[in-house]
C-alpha cells in the first residue's frame, strides 16, 4: 500500500474558513472555544463535559440508547461517570451515503481509542440525522461499475412531505441496480449479501442505515444515537424549552456572528435573517418549521432544533470531548459557538474527519507512468488528456519547443526595447504581435501533444479511468461514491486498512493505493 498526504488547500472547494482552521488557526480562534492543535484542548473539553453532565441524565441516556443499540460493551462504558464521548454523525443516506460517512465513523473510533490510551476513557458515538426531512437528499446513492463509470441508484419510500427521513419506510431499494453495477468486482456477492440483509422490506431508512453501518463498523465500539427515540426527546426537552424561551436573543447572537464572519472574510454556512427560526416541531409524524412569532408546541419534547442548534442539543445530552466533522460542519460550529456559550457554557473540540481518495493499481500505474498528480484529475477528462498528451511529446521535441519559446521571448524583448527607444507607440504595438507569436508556437506544441495522444490510444481509456475514479461527476470521490463499490472491489478488510491510516502521520487528505 502506498499513500501521499495532500493538503486540503489543493482540493477543490476548500473554504477559506476551513483552510484557516487547519493551517492558520489564530485567524479563526475567536470563533471556537478550543485550539485543535493544542494537545491540552482535548483534556480540557473532556473534563468540562464530565463536570456538566449529571449522573442521573447519563443513566437515563444510557437506558434510552439501549433501545436502539441493545447491550454493548461501549454503552456499558458510557454509563461510567468518567467516560466521555467522541461524536460524529451523518444523514441516513441510501447504502451508507457518501464514503466519507465511514471515514467520519472511523475517525471517531480512532480518536476514542487514542484518548482512552492516554488515560481518559472515551467511546465513539454516531448521531443518526433521522430528524432531517428532505427525502431527496438521502434517497439515492452513487456507485461505480467494473468499467469505472458512475451509476446513480434511486430508492423509494413510503412517507409524506415533511416527514423525518429516518421514519420513512423503504418501499423499493434499488438492489437489482446495485447488483448489476457491482457485477465484475471480486467481492460483489459478499457485499450484496450484507446489503440485502440490511435493506429488508418494511424497515425504515434510519433502521437500514444503522444496521448497515453497525455491520461495517463491527468491532469498533460505535454507539448509535437516534434523536427520534421518544426517551431521548424527553431528555432533551428542558434544554430545548430553555432555548426556545430565549430564541429572539439567540437569533440576534447568530446574526451578529454572521456579520463577524463576513467581516473577517468568511461566509456563514447557515443564513440567519430576521425571519429565520431556530426550531421545527415534530407533531403528527411531520417536521414543520416554527415561524418566528409562532408559539411552540405544548410539549417541549416535540421541539426539533435547526442545524445550528442541533449540535448543542447533542452535547447537552452527551459528555462530548470532541466532535468529528467535515469542512461544512466545522463552519457550522463557528456560528454555533455563540449558542454553546449561551446555553451550555462549554463546547467540544472540533476535529476534522480523515479524508481519502482511493486508487486501484491501474490508477496508480497511470499516474506514475504519465506523471499525473491528484490535482491534475480535478479538471475533467478533456483537460486531463491534454495534460497527459503534453507529457507524451518526445523529450527531444519538447526540449526544442522550450528552447524556441525561450529564444523567441528573448528576441522579442530585445526588439521591443529598441522599438520603444525609436518610437514608443511601435513598442506598444509589438505587445499584441508578441502574444500572437507565442500563441502560435504553443498551439503547435498542443498539436504535437494531440498527435502523440492519437498514437498512444491507451491514454484515452486511462484518462477516463482516472477521472471517473478520482473526480466522478466533478466531485471528490469521497463526496459522491458510497463505500460499497470499494468494498466490492477490495474486500471488507478495507475498513481495517482505512482505520489504520486514520490520522497516521497525515492530518490532511490521504491519496492511498489499495
Amino acid at each position: 500500500m502506498r499513500s501521499i498526504c495532500i493538503p486540503h488547500t489543493e482540493l477543490p472547494g476548500t473554504s477559506a474558513l476551513f483552510a484557516d482552521y487547519l493551517y492558520r488557526f489564530d485567524r479563526v480562534a475567536r470563533f471556537y472555544q478550543h485550539d485543535p492543535h493544542d494537545p491540552e484542548s482535548m483534556r480540557q473539553a473532556a473534563f468540562a463535559a464530565l463536570r456538566h453532565l449529571p449522573d442521573e441524565r447519563r443513566q437515563l441516556l444510557a437506558a434510552a440508547l439501549r433501545k436502539t443499540n441493545g447491550e454493548t460493551a461501549a454503552l456499558a462504558q458510557l454509563e461510567l461517570p468518567d467516560t466521555v464521548a467522541i461524536v460524529t454523525g451523518q444523514q441516513v443516506g441510501l447504502f451508507s451515503g457518501p464514503a466519507y460517512t465511514i471515514y467520519k465513523a472511523l475517525t471517531a473510533a480512532k480518536l476514542a481509542r487514542q484518548l482512552s490510551d492516554s488515560g481518559v476513557r472515551a467511546v465513539p458515538v454516531f448521531w443518526l440525522a433521522t430528524e432531517d426531512h428532505d427525502f431527496d437528499e438521502i434517497n439515492h446513492a452513487w456507485v461505480f461499475n467494473s468499467g469505472q463509470h458512475a451509476v446513480r441508484l434511486n430508492g423509494q419510500g413510503k412517507g409524506r412531505a415533511g416527514q423525518p427521513v429516518g421514519s420513512i419506510e423503504i418501499v423499493d431499494s434499488p438492489l437489482d441496480g446495485l447488483r448489476s453495477s457491482l457485477q465484475g468486482h471480486l467481492y460483489s456477492d459478499e457485499v450484496m449479501e450484507l446489503v440485502e440483509e440490511c435493506y429488508r422490506p418494511g424497515r425504515t431508512y434510519g433502521q437500514a442505515f444503522q444496521t448497515l453501518l453497525s455491520r461495517l463498523m463491527a468491532g469498533y465500539g460505535l454507539i448509535f444515537f437516534d434523536p427520534l427515540e421518544p426517551a431521548i426527546r424527553e431528555l432533551a426537552a428542558p434544554m430545548l424549552h430553555a432555548a426556545f424561551e430565549r430564541r429572539e436573543e439567540l437569533a440576534g447572537e447568530l446574526r451578529a456572528r454572521g456579520k463577524e464572519l463576513e467581516k473577517a472574510g468568511y461566509h456563514a454556512q447557515v443564513l440567519v435573517d430576521d425571519q429565520a427560526a431556530l426550531f421545527f416541531k415534530l407533531e403528527n409524524g411531520l417536521r414543520t418549521r416554527i415561524a418566528r412569532d409562532e408559539p411552540g408546541p405544548d410539549n417541549p419534547a416535540h421541539l426539533s432544533p435547526n442545524a445550528l442548534l442541533r449540535p448543542v442539543m447533542q452535547d447537552y445530552l452527551l459528555p462530548t470531548a470532541a466532535y468529528i466533522g467535515g469542512p461544512a460542519e466545522l463552519a457550522y460550529l463557528a456560528q454555533s459557538q455563540v449558542l454553546y456559550r449561551a446555553l451550555l457554557g462549554r463546547m467540544p473540540v472540533a476535529v476534522p474527519r480523515s479524508g481519502f481518495t482511493l486508487l486501484d493499481e491501474r490508477a496508480h500505474s497511470l499516474m506514475d507512468h504519465y506523471n499525473v498528480t491528484l490535482t491534475d484529475c480535478f479538471h475533467g477528462d478533456q483537460l486531463l488528456r491534454e495534460r497527459i498528451s503534453a507529457r507524451l511529446i518526445p523529450d527531444s521535441l519538447e526540449i526544442t519547443f522550450q528552447d524556441v519559446l525561450g529564444e523567441v521571448r528573448n528576441s522579442l524583448d530585445r526588439l521591443q526595447g529598441e522599438l520603444r527607444q525609436f518610437d514608443p507607440t511601435l513598442g506598444e504595438a509589438l505587445n499584441k504581435s508578441r502574444a500572437k507569436i507565442l500563441y502560435q508556437i504553443e498551439k503547435n506544441r498542443r498539436k504535437a501533444g494531440r498527435e502523440a495522444l492519437r498514437r498512444d490510444t491507451r491514454v484515452n481509456d486511462g484518462a477516463a479511468h482516472l477521472s471517473n475514479l478520482v473526480f466522478p461527476e466533478k466531485h471528490l470521490q469521497e463526496r459522491l461514491f458510497s463505500i460499497l463499490p470499494f468494498l466490492a472491489k477490495h474486500g471488507f478488510d478495507l475498513i481495517d486498512t482505512l482505520y489504520e491510516n486514520v490520522q497516521r502521520g497525515c492530518p490532511d487528505h490521504l491519496l492511498m493505493t489499495i
